[in-house]
């Protein structure tokens, strides 16, 4: 294997970036590069490293035809949201808002009613399964405490539990 240093500051830079790599995967792509620029044949590196044979080559002929920077990691990102990013913290609000009168006088909103939401304003469509993954992706809980009736009072509660026959006073 037969690589030259492209800069002559890029050994040490490279012995910079692996003492503060945390990755074990990107660090032994940096010394994979690093082993072969100070002369040391591929199956020294594979044995060094435990690396297969193609991980080595893939990871110097990186740096040879692009430099320190071919051989950071890159991430392909995925598959784009349905929802786009720009709506996603529209969604959140009215989320947090709670529930409309369009919504049918329920007292919490749940996963099926945040699909249905989805699908109707928003105009995407999730499955339940996507409706979590994106309530956990915008730090929203899918978990809610029981609700209280919106005619609930608290007061006649007390004089009731007071006045009650079935509970018998000390």
């Amino acid at each position: 294997m037969n690589i030259v240093e492209r800069d002559p500051s890029d050994i040490p830079r490279l012995k910079e970036l692996i003492a503060r790599e945390k990755n074990a995967l990107q660090r032994d792509r940096l010394r994979s590069v690093l082993l072969a620029l100070e002369g040391q044949s591929e199956p020294q590196i594979t044995e060094a490293l435990g690396r297969a044979r193609r991980f080595v080559q893939r990871w110097a002929y990186a740096y040879r035809d692009g430099g320190i920077e071919a051989v950071k990691a890159s991430y392909g990102g995925g598959r784009p949201t349905k929802l786009p990013a720009d709506r996603e913290a529209e969604f959140k609000k009215r989320i947090l808002a709670g529930p409309t009168e369009a919504d049918g006088g329920i007292c919490t909103l749940r996963g099926v009613d945040a699909r249905r939401i989805l699908e109707g304003e928003f105009g995407v469509r999730y499955t339940l399964n996507g409706v979590y993954d994106l309530f956990h992706r915008l730090n929203l809980s899918c978990l809610s405490p029981r609700p209280r009736h919106r005619k609930n009072d608290p007061a006649a509660m007390a004089k009731w539990l007071e006045d009650s026959p079935l509970l018998s006073k000390k």
